[in-house]
């Protein structure tokens, strides 16, 4: 936390939500070092949540979207349960934002089009992790790596059938703007007709 904390005004916040994220999203592009780090909190039907971070990779003016193993604890409870929450937190410029929504699976199509553009490392450990399962232990999962680059050998590694993205399309956005004292800017938009109210909490 420095001196560049600025007030957060409701007049100087864009209307759009998603306009709003990607200024403050840009703002942050040299001051972190994973810019993309997003808390991704799911729950059970019962309503025990779990939280994990993963990388903010699909922004739009209507969605922000993920890329992980469908057969993972998130992806169980997202089959289930398809509402989940976001947080950005930006420490350098003391910023957070909170989204809530409801997550469905990209379509095939731009889940190909991602994974074809990834590291081949990064491709053959989608097909050799079994995310959220035990094993028992760490040569195991080399073991499975070894066989994907054989299996793989001098073609393109394909998606894994189980792996893909999800999209968040968003019911809420808080942008919180750290002030001294503890008494923070906090802006909660909220679905109105066509657009957004926008409307100032107490810290």
């Amino acid at each position: 936390m420095n001196e560049r904390w600025v007030p957060l005004e409701l007049e100087d916040c864009d209307p759009d939500p998603f306009v709003q994220f990607r200024r403050w999203f840009d703002e942050a592009t040299d001051e972190m070092a994973e810019r993309e780090a997003i808390t991704l909190v799911t729950s059970t039907p019962d309503g025990h949540p779990s939280a994990r971070m993963v990388l903010l990779r699909h922004v739009s003016d209507r969605s922000l979207g993920w890329y992980t193993n469908y057969a993972s604890r998130k992806g169980h409870e997202l089959e289930v349960n398809p509402h989940a929450a976001l947080l950005w937190y930006c420490e350098p410029l003391g910023r957070q934002v909170r989204v809530e929504g409801t997550v469905a699976r990209m379509s095939a199509e731009r889940s190909d089009a991602y994974f074809a553009a990834r590291p081949r490392g990064h491709q053959l450990g989608a097909h050799a992790s079994a995310q959220s399962q035990p094993i028992p232990d760490r040569r195991a999962l080399e073991r499975r790596v070894a066989e994907a680059e054989d299996r793989f050998a001098g073609h393109e590694v394909p998606r894994p059938v189980n792996w893909g993205g999800y999209e968040l399309t968003a019911t809420a956005f808080e942008f919180w703007q750290h002030r001294y004292d503890r008494l923070h800017d906090r802006i909660l938009y909220t679905p109105d007709g066509d657009g957004w109210r926008r409307q100032r909490h107490a810290p």
